[in-house]
């Protein structure tokens, strides 16, 4: 049987060295440094941001705090980047002014949790408010995906609905197709629909911006080409 723990990608394990750098800048205790090592420890969101600064993480690691751990994300596929950035080309276009389109930006759902989706719609604000963006900015979020597929729509897919996230997309490349969630209660949500090619598709946050689903879905590759 496949339960939600299996759906999950792996979690970054830490080295020695890297514990007792953790320990060293206060981020967690002496006698925590065994639990670390053993993945059995648990990270904050405040946690994660002190590891940049002590450089025991970096910027351009790919990876998502999800209820305490640091899972690694498989790397993008090139279809992955062409649906992206065609994607938000789009959206910033069609949006212009009505809200902000970010790419691959944290979204701190709890202070354990903070999914980076390919896109997300998110109110816009002048630039000396904080970028950081929480569950009340968020019009729609959009996840790109193909290997990544059980875990976008699944796993990550209910934290979205219990962080009260309005609405998801879930594109898959190699369907060619996109599936809206919205009307989140609990850990789901109550509205479906798949939307394929030929067809269009509007954010419930902006019904007037339509777009057409084969704008932004590169040509279907072959069976036997990765896509992340």
């Amino acid at each position: 049987m496949t339960t939600a723990a299996t759906q999950l990608p792996p979690a970054r394990p830490f080295t020695p060295e890297e514990c007792s750098a953790l320990a060293a800048a206060g981020i967690i205790a002496e006698g925590e440094q065994a639990a670390v090592l053993a993945g059995k420890r648990r990270f904050t969101v405040d946690e994660c941001l002190a590891m940049l600064e002590a450089e025991v993480l970096h910027e351009d690691d790919h990876i998502e705090l999800i209820d305490g751990e640091l899972l690694i994300m498989a790397p993008i596929g090139e279809y992955h980047v062409g649906g992206n950035i065609w994607l938000t080309r789009l959206l910033i276009q069609a949006l212009g002014d009505l809200a902000l389109v970010q790419s691959q930006c944290p979204i701190y759902l709890s202070d354990r949790s903070a999914p980076q989706p390919d896109i997300a719609v998110v109110r816009w604000r002048p630039i000396t408010e904080s970028s950081f963006s929480f569950p009340p900015d968020v019009y729609l979020v959009i996840e790109i995906a193909d290997s990544s597929l059980r875990y976008d729509s699944g796993p990550k897919l209910a934290r979205y609905a219990a962080a009260g996230i309005p609405e998801v997309w879930i594109a898959s490349l190699r369907a060619r197709e996109v599936t809206s969630h919205a009307n989140p209660a609990g850990s789901k949500f109550t509205t479906v629909h798949v939307y394929r090619s030929g067809e269009s598709i509007a954010p419930q946050a902006f019904p007037d911006v339509s777009l057409a689903v084969d704008d932004f879905m590169p040509p279907a590759p072959g069976p036997d080409v990765e896509i992340a």
